[in-house]
């Protein structure tokens, strides 16, 4: 496979990051790298694909599904990944109040930690959830 090939399949795995989280995470750029280092960029390609099928095709919609991600990435307390979600929470339309209202529900499902973890990640984005 040329480079040149290689270098638009990649892109073409970021823009698929870009679409539904409006930026592509650093631990995907370092993923890509290493596929692409070790020729294992077919992997990261049907990964970005069930990713693309079941976060667009989904009947919960992008907005959604996001406040979804959050909610259960704060009961499993990942911390990183439930900010990288807040994040296309915002992205696909959500509200600040909504992150609020998915860390509540994280209290009665997950506990004070799931609660306190989702609320620490809310107090560090914007007021009105842009940037």
């Amino acid at each position: 496979m040329s480079d040149e090939t290689l270098a638009s399949r990649t892109e073409a795995v970021r823009d698929r990051y870009r679409t539904t989280l409006g930026t592509v995470p650093a631990g995907v750029q370092d993923r890509l790298r290493l596929a692409q280092e070790f020729g294992r960029l077919p992997t990261e390609e049907a990964l970005a694909a069930l990713r693309h099928i079941v976060l667009t095709g989904n009947p919960l919609g992008a907005r959604v599904q996001q406040l979804v991600h959050f909610g259960q990435l704060l009961a499993l307390g990942r911390a990183h990944p439930a900010r990288i979600h807040a994040r296309g929470a915002l992205h696909a339309g959500a509200e600040i109040a909504d992150l609020l209202g998915v860390a509540e529900t994280a209290l009665i499902t997950a506990g004070v930690p799931a609660y306190a973890l989702g609320t620490e990640i809310i107090a560090e984005l914007p007021p009105h959830g842009g940037g």
